[in-house]
């Protein structure tokens, strides 16, 4: 399956254009909530607050606010609803098993699926910021980058921070689009590889919480994701951003492969 017809076809579904009409909205919402509420009211100097707090001092600051609201739950979604809903859904059509007799070899088929989710998934990445930025900038003007801790860095700086804390959250991102991926690989029901994916992320966010486990937390993928805050603060700390993606990259490899390995033997009916 050629890597273009496939693009064409995930960008024509309504979730896809759903999907990116809600991040591109997303960044005029919280312009609305900021502009109607206090900015620095209601805080009681906890790091989240601290970050909001800066969020109308230029428009990086609010792409980086828009990246932190929605990096725990909202940023999943479109990863999770990409990779899981790209060889469930063929199945739930009944059209796979006529794409694996055309014939297409079937690691060809899972690598353009793959490919493509990428592809979507880091487009969706992008655009949320990019929105923001454009929005912060024409609401609250091109500035450098006020940091939460007291300071502020050029723009030019701030360009690079910004650019690394989307490849850090997309490389966070990426054991959800394993996960996903592989449950689609072994479900007929899209919902069923997307909701899961979900759901297990959400589950990880809530263990993390559990301070009961200790060091045992270190290899919950959610004890890293917010790691991309140290690259917004005066000098750039690399150490807790390396631990999360070392861990992220080797959960992700498992469940790749667990999903190439599977469905290579996967009698396919549907």
């Amino acid at each position: 399956m050629p890597l273009r017809v496939e693009l064409v076809r995930q960008l024509k579904r309504r979730r896809t254009m759903v999907m990116g009409g809600l991040l591109f909205a997303l960044p005029f919402i919280l312009l609305i909530a900021f502009q109607v509420g206090d900015p620095g009211g209601g805080g009681n100097g906890a790091q989240r607050v601290n970050l909001m707090d800066t969020a109308t001092a230029s428009g990086a600051n609010f792409a980086a606010v828009n990246l932190f609201a929605s990096a725990g739950f909202l940023l999943v979604i479109p990863v999770a609803l990409f990779f899981g809903d790209t060889v469930a859904s063929e199945a739930s059509w009944s059209s796979l098993r006529y794409l694996l007799a055309a014939p297409v070899p079937r690691a060809r088929l899972l690598w353009s699926k793959l490919a493509v989710a990428f592809g979507l998934s880091l487009a969706a990445l992008v655009l949320l910021p990019v929105v923001a930025l454009a929005v912060g900038t024409a609401a609250y003007g091109w500035g450098p980058l006020q940091l939460p801790v007291g300071g502020t860095l050029p723009t030019g700086t701030a360009a690079v921070r910004l650019l690394i804390v989307v490849a850090y959250i997309l490389v966070s991102q990426l054991i959800t689009a394993a996960l996903a991926f592989w449950l689609s690989t072994r479900t007929d029901a899209p919902l069923g590889a997307v909701g899961g994916a979900v759901g297990l992320t959400i589950i990880g966010n809530v263990l993390d919480e559990v301070t009961a486990l200790g060091d045992w937390r270190h290899f919950v993928p959610a004890h890293w994701q917010y790691a991309w805050l140290d690259a917004v603060q005066p000098q750039l700390d690399w150490s807790d951003m390396i631990q999360g993606t070392s861990l992220s990259l080797t959960y992700a490899m498992v469940l790749f492969a667990l999903a190439f390995r599977g469905f290579a033997r996967k009698d396919v009916v549907s």
